[in-house]
């Protein structure tokens, strides 16, 4: 099918900066920086780019793991690291800042660029992120007559405050690509388009002063701002979402900029996880580039972990680990981390073409488009898309017939050759296990009871009921509410058996309701619905009763309008019904106040805190009971692999690992919802594709090796419900089995490479390389067939054509493979393609390991390479056959382990 020749336009560029002359050379490789940008892409020193950007948000990760992270992102093909940096963290009191520990920024950034990659410095400082208030300090909340995100001076001052605070730091380290730094683009504000609509004029002349403001900074790079449609020249205003192919810039002079490419999506105590299938994440990318974008950043590419308290939403989740091609605990998600790796390659491969102007579109079909680039120098690269999320397409184009899988996009960077596919997975697939640690000498456990609502100096009484951020002010997620209700001897429910009903409305998050000191019940919101209502039964006696009501907060705000001014903790009104008065309204008694928990203010979480109380130890120990501390020591194993926390046995509360925070946990909270099969073909929302529905929302915990000490290591947990801590366990992360899909006809980059290069003159077979996690070895296979297997990595079920004697040859050569691979095994897997026809069939019939003509035997060559040759007969000529091999891994041993 005949293609258009593409025409050419002038391009207008915005220039930042004028270059610079560098006092040393950045290990970036130039002496001379400047940063601009036109409608294709920025420019780096005169160079227009495609960028390839991964998210990784410093402080949910230690420092000792940065280094690793950013290596394996650099490996991924990413040019950039992308990062907000988080107000509430480094300004945690007015003036008094901190940079240290997981808040080293400079460091971060100075890691990035050691490694070679730019960033995207999103300053804000409003962050969103799923982060606690958004990443605003909560002091900031209390500044007379201040009002968040729109033209209100107070806000103002103190946004420019830390935003030149930041944008002097950088200077001063001379991080800014045009000093010579890694600093690329800087972001102001965040999503901010969405709240502008709502309150109208004065979020437009915020915005205005907003970009201003940041352009005054003389960064030297340029600015962006995400969700903004209006955002002023020379802004660049961004997308975010699953899908941008949609989205173009407010001028056309700006480049297509996709600043969130949504990887997965958050996962909140009571919800399912959410993933998001490796094929929908890479075709979305390959959809927005074949559009005309430049700029792609993965959101998240290592999520982490919600550390301390620092969750927002309400009732976000402690992982952050959003389906991420690096999990929570860094290591890679595979196939995720391959196969955009893979994509990125061949992107790359076509970045002349693609810079150069923009497509021509063709329609090869009814849901299928051809987007073609070409270049003045005559590079030519071409997208052929299949939008049909059901069906095969086989199309035309150039004097060639392609085959498109559904929902998927296939790569030519050269016009003619595929060297991928969105929708065929070339890398290994993973199957990760938590394995439980052995602890010299176990856990054995010590015991410290919370008071309910003790009273000391911190206590102080209102009449009437207080909000719970007023009164706390975030120092804690606790506070108590008591008040004393007097039952006359005569009330008839004291002879009649009917106990009377306490009604409390709370504005959320949870709250655990204690009668005389017995807990007499819980309730807890949803990130959905925060509001709560208990309404039940209570024990009361003649005389006074204390009632003591302990709200909880589960993390704060961090979207919506002006979401300062929300309310948590309990508003009323509080009744008792069923007295012989009948209804009586609690709310506008005397109510006494304690901020946070005894164990809290006696810092029992940490060594010398724990000290300083008596606790109780052995068959003493109360058994499930709430509002309990518990503690425990015990020694670091040995090992590389993460670990983690099993917290399954346990209700809702917090952790500790020698005084740092591990976060909250809440495995008592299940998913909801029903997980049901998801395809990877047609949009993706957010509850498309969940795992864990009826299970907790999150049962392991990570333990940071940085945190652990050789010897000694305090563990202090407070339980609020009643778990048993006896079911705690140290967890190993690491993989459990490795699978591969190869098509005979799979997209074959390596091979195109080769081919361009002279070093062969014909496509090389397809091949699969498999391999474990550091210490690990394969050690079994668990299923292979060559034919039309079905199912996935873990599930794989032979299909209606299948070689018998598949299993038998592979398992035959097991033992020669893993005696010339000791840590790290890579299998080559080569699959050849045989017609059907009695000569080849009874070649292949005892299944001969051979040449390419299968005639003679097997033989190992200087790589160690082992050909298969295993088909199948029946139906081959109409089906293409597949090969998929399924490895379990365990961990290295003496001896090497096959069956």
């Amino acid at each position: 099918m005949d293609v258009m020749v593409m025409g050419f336009k002038l391009i207008k560029m915005w220039n930042v900066r004028v270059v610079l002359l560098l006092l040393a050379t950045s290990l970036l490789g130039f002496a001379t920086a400047s940063v601009s940008y036109d409608s294709k892409a920025i420019t780096i020193n005169g160079q227009r780019r495609i960028l390839i950007s991964g998210s990784i948000h410093y402080p949910r990760s230690t420092p000792e793991m940065w280094p690793d992270l950013i290596q394996k992102a650099k490996e991924g093909g990413l040019d950039v690291i992308q990062t907000y940096v988080f107000w509430n963290g480094h300004e945690p009191e007015p003036g008094k800042y901190y940079f240290e520990g997981n808040y080293d920024l400079v460091k971060f950034i100075k890691l990035v660029q050691q490694a070679g990659l730019y960033v995207n410095l999103r300053i804000g400082p409003y962050v969103c992120a799923e982060w606690n208030f958004g990443g605003f300090p909560v002091w900031l909340k209390y500044i007379p007559g201040i009002s968040f995100r729109t033209d209100n001076g107070p806000f103002k001052f103190q946004m420019q405050k830390f935003t030149e605070k930041i944008v002097n730091m950088m200077k001063a380290e001379r991080l800014y690509e045009s000093q010579g730094g890694p600093i690329i683009l800087s972001q102001i504000e965040n999503e901010y388009g969405p709240m502008e609509y709502e309150i109208g004029a004065p979020g437009q002349s915020y915005t205005k002063w907003a970009a201003n403001m940041a352009q005054g900074l003389g960064t030297g790079v340029p600015w962006i701002m995400c969700k903004q449609d209006d955002a002023p020249d020379p802004i660049i205003n961004t997308c975010n979402g699953f899908y941008c192919d949609y989205f173009s810039p407010n001028s056309a002079n700006k480049p297509k900029m996709w600043t969130e490419a949504w990887t997965g999506w958050f996962t909140e105590f009571g919800g399912p996880v959410p993933y998001r299938p490796a094929e929908d994440l890479a075709f979305s990318v390959a959809r927005f580039i074949q559009k005309g974008g430049s700029f792609v950043n993965y959101y998240m590419y290592h999520g982490g972990t919600n550390f301390g308290r620092t969750a927002g939403g309400p009732f976000i989740a402690t992982s952050y680990d959003y389906d991420a091609p690096l999990d929570e605990y860094g290591l890679l998600r595979q196939p995720k981390w391959g196969h955009l790796k893979d994509l990125h390659r061949a992107v790359k491969l076509c970045e002349p073409a693609l810079v150069s102007a923009d497509p021509t579109v063709t329609q090869i079909g009814n849901y299928q488009e051809a987007h073609v680039f070409k270049s003045n120098s005559g590079a030519c690269a071409a997208f052929l898309a299949n939008y049909n999320p059901k069906s095969y397409a086989k199309v035309a184009f150039g004097n060639m017939h392609y085959n498109l899988p559904p929902w998927s996009i296939s790569i030519l960077p050269d016009c003619n050759h595929t060297v991928y596919n969105t929708a065929r997975i070339g890398s290994q697939s993973a199957q990760m296990k938590m394995t439980r640690v052995p602890v010299h000498g176990g856990l054995s456990w010590e015991e410290f009871s919370e008071e309910t609502a003790s009273t000391d100096d911190s206590t102080f009484t209102m009449v009437g009921l207080l909000e719970q951020l007023n009164t706390t002010r975030d120092l804690s997620d606790y506070l108590w509410y008591s008040t004393d209700v007097v039952i006359d001897p005569n009330e008839g429910f004291l002879w009649k058996g009917n106990n009377p009903v306490l009604t409390v409305l709370s504005a959320g998050h949870a709250m655990h309701v204690f009668v005389n000191g017995q807990l007499s019940g819980t309730i807890f919101g949803s990130l959905e619905f925060p509001k709560l209502t208990f309404s039940e039964g209570v024990k009361l006696r003649a005389g006074v009763n204390k009632i003591s009501l302990l709200s909880v907060a589960v993390g704060l705000p961090n979207v919506g309008p002006h979401f300062e001014t929300w309310n948590a903790g309990v508003l009323g009104p509080i009744t008792l019904n069923g007295l012989n008065e009948g209804r009586r309204d609690l709310s506008w008694q005397k109510w006494s106040y304690k901020v946070g928990l005894k164990g809290e203010t006696l810092s029992l979480h940490s060594l010398s805190g724990s000290s300083t109380v008596e606790w109780i130890q052995g068959s003493l120990i109360s058994q499930k009971q709430p509002l309990t501390w518990y503690k425990t020591t015990f020694d670091s194993p040995a090992g590389v692999a993460p670990f983690a926390l099993d917290m399954g046995s346990m209700g809702k509360g917090q952790v500790w690992l020698n005084g740092q925070s591990l976060g909250r946990y809440w495995p008592a909270y299940k998913a909801s919802g029903t997980c049901d099969y998801c395809s990877y073909a047609g949009t993706y929302t957010e509850t498309k594709c969940t795992s864990n529905c009826g299970e907790a929302s999150q049962k392991w915990y990570h333990v940071p090796h940085s945190w652990l000490k050789p010897t000694g290591n305090l563990l202090v947990v407070f339980e609020e419900l009643g778990g048993d801590p006896n079911g705690i366990f140290l967890v190993r992360r690491d993989i459990d089995s490795v699978c591969a899909d190869i098509y005979e006809w799979q997209p074959n980059l390596i091979s195109y490479q080769m081919q361009v290069s002279g070093k062969v003159n014909r496509p090389v077979r397809p091949k699969a390389h498999l391999s474990c996690g550091p210490g690990q070895k394969i050690s079994s296979i668990k299923f292979a067939s060559f034919g039309t297997p079905l199912g996935s990595c873990g599930n794989f079920l032979q299909g209606g054509c299948h070689a018998h004697k598949s299993y038998d040859a592979f398992e035959r050569v097991l033992p020669f493979v893993l005696s010339f691979f000791a840590i790290t095994t890579y299998i080559f897997i080569r699959v050849f393609f045989l017609f059907l026809n009695f000569k080849a069939f009874h070649r292949i019939l005892n299944v001969v390991f051979g040449a390419h003509n299968g005639s003679t035997p097997f033989q190992w060559n200087k790589n160690v390479i082992f050909f298969g040759f295993l088909s199948c007969f029946i139906g081959v000529t109409k089906k293409n056959p597949c090969f998929v091999l399924y490895l379990s891994s365990t961990l290295q041993v003496n001896s090497y382990l096959y069956v």
